[in-house]
């Protein structure tokens, strides 16, 4: 689809959605002709348990991508089999990296030493884009408050040089509504978190975080990176705050 039609469905649906709640927009655009056929892409990370349980609810056979890089802690596997199996996803689609890619690029599995871009591109950025072939955009957990740049996100935005539509539900939420949802809901949280991870990705790549750090100062920890590539705008890697 050319761009110009896509940013006119994106449009579109922003002005008829725009002062819904985030469950009413997931709702919408799982159900909406316009947004295409849609994924939920999870990390089943620290806050990933949030939009999984409003697909659960709103349409459990929504397609659910998660990317097991092989470099994920112990408990976010676990974690993500109880909250599957919790929730009753009915098509979760685990993928991982290419076992070709792997043995020429990664073999010893020290890519991440000397360029975590490259590792990222290899075990997330170019795995997702397979799986998300077929689809017509992806469903993220990204929000305003997360960093400058998002300060203006919208429920529905288009995704660069994709031709896709990503569809952002917890857009406008605050950051204490993550927490509320899951204890009315009494959803488990990560592992994790309470041993000091509030954000969560590969072992090699993450660090817990200290008393009044961001909670993103783990991950990557003294390099200049913040990001693992999922989330692109305009050919550049946006600033903090993947959630997805």
């Amino acid at each position: 689809m050319p761009p110009s039609d896509l940013q006119a469905r994106v449009t579109a649906l922003n002005a008829r959605y725009r002062h819904h709640s985030a469950a009413a927009v997931l709702a919408h655009a799982l159900a909406d002709p316009e947004a295409g056929r849609l994924a939920l892409v999870s990390s089943f990370g620290a806050e990933s348990v949030v939009l999984l349980h409003m697909v659960a609810v709103t349409a459990p056979a929504t397609p659910v991508i998660f990317i097991d890089t092989e470099m994920l802690f112990a408990e976010t596997l676990v974690y993500q089999q109880e909250i599957a199996e919790r929730l009753g996803l009915r098509d979760l689609r685990i993928i991982r990296p290419d076992a070709g890619d792997l043995a020429r690029t990664d073999p010893a599995q020290t890519l991440h030493r000397h360029d975590t871009d490259a590792c990222c591109a290899l075990r997330k950025t170019r795995p997702l884009q397979r799986a998300l072939r077929g689809f017509d955009g992806w469903i993220t957990g990204r929000k305003r408050y997360q960093s400058g740049q998002r300060a203006a996100l919208d429920f529905f935005e288009v995704e660069a040089g994709a031709g896709r539509i990503k569809v952002n539900p917890l857009a406008h939420w605050a950051r204490g509504d993550v927490q509320t949802y899951m204890e009315e809901n009494r959803l488990p949280r990560h592992p994790l978190v309470d041993r000091g991870y509030p954000s969560i990705g590969c072992t090699p790549c993450t660090t817990p975080v200290g008393a009044g750090e961001d909670p993103r100062a783990g991950r990557w920890r003294d390099q200049n990176k913040t990001e693992c590539g999922i989330h692109i705008v305009d050919g550049r890697v946006i600033a903090k705050g993947v959630s997805a």
